[in-house]
C-alpha cells in the first residue's frame, strides 16, 4: 500500500537551563559559565544542512507547518540568536503560510524587553513553563520563578504584541490537594492564555525525584484533579483536544498536533529527535543527535553528530502510530493509519477489536478514538500494539 507524505515540522533543541529541576528527565543541562550561543547557532545550521543532504529527496517540495524551540530553556538565547536561526532555516526550507513558531520560556529567565525582540525575530507563539501558581509548590519543584514572576511575564508578552500563548501547568504535586490543583487552573484562566497544557507530575528514572521520591497524591486523587480541572477549563472555554492539552477555538498547537497525527519533523540540536517519511521508498526514518552539548558542538553536521539513525520496521509501526494518535480526544480517521504507515488496516484490526471489547476504544468504524476509560488507561491501550517478541528477543531477555 502506498504511503502518503504527512505535514512537516521542525524542532530546535536548546539544551541549557539555569538549573536542573528535580523532576525533569528532558535533555537539559545546568548552565555553567557562559552559553556559547553563536557557536551553537552555527552547529544548529550545520546539523540542518546534514539532514537536508541525507533526506533531500524526501523533503523536496515540502514546506514547514511549524517550528518549535524547546529545551532546556530557549529564552536564555537572545533575540539576535533566534533571528540568526530562523533566517538560516528560511534560507534552507520553505515556510508554509501562517507557520506557527513557538518559543518555550521560563518566567525566571526572560529579561525585560526581550519579548519585543522575539516577536520581531519571527516568534508568534510563546509557551510559558509556569507549572504552578503556588510559591511553596514551585519551591518543591525546584523552579527558579515565583507566581508573581509568571503573571508579570504574561503581561510583558501581551504588551509586546503576543496574542497567542500557552501556559504549562502540572498537577498531583507533592502535598497538593484537589482545591490546590483547581486553584492553579483558576489562576491560569485569569491570565487568559489561548492554550493550557495540564500534565500530571510523574516520577521519571534518572531524576533527583527518582532517587529521593516525594510523597505524591495517589492515583485516585490525581484522577479527581484531572477531571475537576478539565471541567473548569471547559467551563472557561478551553476545549480538551489531547490528554493534556486544552485550547480556545482555533488555537490548538499546530506543532504538537503534527506529532500526535504522526506527522514528520526534523530535529536539530543536542539530543533532538526527528521522524521523516520517504514515500518513494516506503520507509519511515527516526534520527537522533548527540545528546550532550559538548559532543553536539564538536560533531554537528558530521556523521558522528548522529547518535542513531534507523528505518522503522513494519512490525513496529502500529505501536509507533498509536502511541501518538490515541492521545487525541477526537481520535483520528481510521483511514489515516493506512495513509501514513503504508500498512493495511487488517494488520491492526484484531487489536482494535480487542480494545473495543474491553471498552477502551469507541465502536465508531470511521474513527480510532479512546473512550473515557481508555484515556485513563492509555498506557495499557497503547501496549496492545507492541509487537510480539521474536525468538531472538526472547533469548536476549531470558
Amino acid at each position: 500500500m502506498a504511503m502518503n507524505v504527512p505535514p512537516l515540522s521542525l524542532y530546535i533543541h536548546i539544551p541549557w537551563c539555569v538549573k536542573k529541576c528535580p523532576y525533569c528527565d528532558f535533555n537539559s543541562h545546568a548552565q555553567v559559565g557562559g552559553i556559547p550561543q553563536q557557536a551553537y547557532v552555527s552547529a544548529l545550521l550545520a546539523d540542518l544542512d546534514r539532514d537536508l543532504a541525507d533526506f533531500g529527496g524526501a523533503l523536496a517540495g515540502r514546506a514547514l507547518r511549524s517550528v518549535f524551540f524547546g529545551g532546556g530553556t530557549p529564552s536564555l538565547f537572545s533575540p539576535d540568536s533566534i533571528v540568526r536561526i530562523l533566517d538560516g532555516v528560511g534560507h534552507r526550507l520553505a515556510c508554509g503560510a501562517n507557520m506557527e513558531v513557538t518559543l518555550e520560556t521560563n518566567p525566571g529567565t526572560v529579561e525585560y524587553g526581550r519579548f519585543d525582540g522575539y516577536l520581531r525575530a519571527g516568534i508568534n507563539r510563546i509557551s510559558l513553563g509556569v507549572q504552578s501558581f503556588d510559591d511553596e509548590k514551585l519551591r518543591r519543584l525546584g523552579r527558579i520563578h515565583s507566581a508573581s514572576d509568571a503573571s508579570r511575564v504574561v503581561a510583558e508578552a501581551r504588551d509586546a504584541g503576543f496574542d497567542n500563548f500557552n501556559i504549562d501547568l502540572m498537577y498531583a504535586l507533592p502535598g497538593q490537594d484537589l482545591a490546590g490543583a483547581v486553584r492553579d487552573v483558576e489562576c491560569a484562566i485569569a491570565l487568559a492564555p489561548t492554550h493550557v497544557s495540564h500534565y500530571q507530575l510523574t516520577i521519571e528514572p534518572n531524576t533527583v525525584f527518582a532517587s529521593r521520591p516525594p510523597v505524591l497524591p495517589d492515583s485516585d486523587a490525581a484522577w479527581d484533579m484531572q477531571e475537576r480541572c478539565q471541567q473548569r477549563l471547559a467551563d472557561a472555554g478551553y476545549a480538551q483536544y489531547e490528554i493534556s492539552a486544552y485550547a480556545r477555538p482555533g488555537k490548538r498547537s499546530a506543532h504538537n498536533l503534527n506529532y500526535w497525527q504522526f506527522g514528520d519533523y526534523l530535529g536539530i540540536g543536542a539530543g533532538a529527535h526527528g521522524k521523516l517519511s520517504d514515500a518513494a521508498t516506503g520507509t519511515i526514518h527516526r534520527r537522533a543527535k548527540q545528546r550532550t552539548p559538548r559532543a553536539y558542538l564538536e560533531h554537528a553536521g558530521a556523521r558522528r553528530g548522529i547518535a542513531s539513525d534507523v528505518a522503522l520496521a513494519a512490525v513496529d509501526l502500529p505501536f509507533e502510530y498509536m502511541m501518538n494518535a490515541l492521545r487525541l480526544v477526537d481520535g483520528v480517521p481510521s483511514t489515516d493509519f493506512e495513509k501514513f504507515t503504508g500498512l493495511g488496516f487488517e494488520v491492526i484490526a484484531p487489536i482494535i477489536e480487542e480494545a473495543r471489547t474491553r471498552g477502551w476504544i469507541t465502536p465508531d468504524a470511521d474513527f480510532l478514538r479512546t473512550t473515557t476509560e481508555g484515556q485513563r488507561l492509555l498506557n495499557d491501550v497503547i501496549a496492545l500494539f507492541l509487537p510480539e517478541p521474536t525468538d531472538k528477543t526472547r533469548k536476549q531477555h531470558a
